[in-house]
């Protein structure tokens, strides 16, 4: 099996997180700049993404360097935690690559966060519909429960998944498709993708259709390869999710 392109960023946690970004990122280059040629130093400030960093360097051999000799060094009295990232950067493709695949990556990065999404959201799901402890395991109201003027209620309405965190099956759901996009465009854009199997359209209705693949990895790639695609010369933007269960 052949590798892919090789992986020059690396992956930064456990800093300070009430450092600004800007102080982070001068810091970071300055530890970081010995050891090659930095390209881009990505360091955001929203709280999912807070004491964490990317560093890209313009080649692998400075990034895993980097990572064997910094390992570990303190930086703002915390030691940090040093990884290959586990993909390419968007700068390195943007100087390495063109549009086109500048653009399929961050549609494939965009479907990655959407599967994660999709994975949390039917945790939670599972979650809410588990019984507290103590509770009544026959649906009916306890005494106590009862006796305060309360009438006995139903279960509660399990949460809706929206469709782009619905968890990942064979059976892709192609929505936003523009007028006269057919069932011949749409398989010769999804027959791309290993195990497809047929497109069906719905009678009656327009813009949507149900993709179907023999297995869920085929459904994974193509969406990850297809959703956010412009059709038609970018009069609509095709959405791509996967059928609710």
């Amino acid at each position: 099996m052949a590798s892919g392109p090789p992986i020059a960023t690396v992956y930064v946690r456990n800093l300070e997180e009430r450092v600004k970004p800007d102080v982070l990122r001068q810091s970071l280059e300055a530890i970081f700049g010995e050891y090659g040629n930095i390209i881009d130093i990505v360091a955001k400030k929203n709280l999912k993404a807070k004491g964490q960093a990317f560093v890209v360097f313009d080649n692998q051999e400075s990034a895993l360097r980097a990572i064997e000799e910094i390992q570990g060094f303190d930086l703002f009295d915390k030691p940090m935690v040093l990884a290959l990232a586990r993909t390419r950067s968007d700068m390195t493709i943007k100087m390495t690559g063109n549009e086109e695949e500048l653009d399929m990556h961050k549609r494939r990065r965009m479907a990655e966060k959407d599967k994660k999404k999709a994975l949390e959201a039917a945790e939670e799901q599972k979650r809410l519909k588990r019984p507290m402890p103590g509770a009544p395991t026959d649906g009916r109201p306890t005494k106590n429960a009862r006796g305060a003027g309360l009438k006995p209620t139903g279960p509660a309405p399990a949460a809706v998944v929206p469709d782009e965190y619905l968890p990942p099956n064979r059976i892709l759901f192609v929505q936003n498709l523009p007028d006269g996009f057919g069932k011949d465009e749409l398989v010769a854009i999804f027959n791309n993708f290993e195990g497809f199997r047929e497109v069906r359209t719905v009678p009656g209705r327009s813009g949507i259709a149900f993709v179907e693949y023999e297995t869920e990895a085929g459904a994974i790639s193509a969406k990850e390869n297809t959703a956010g695609m412009p059709l038609k010369n970018g009069e609509k933007t095709m959405k791509v999710t996967y059928q609710r269960q």
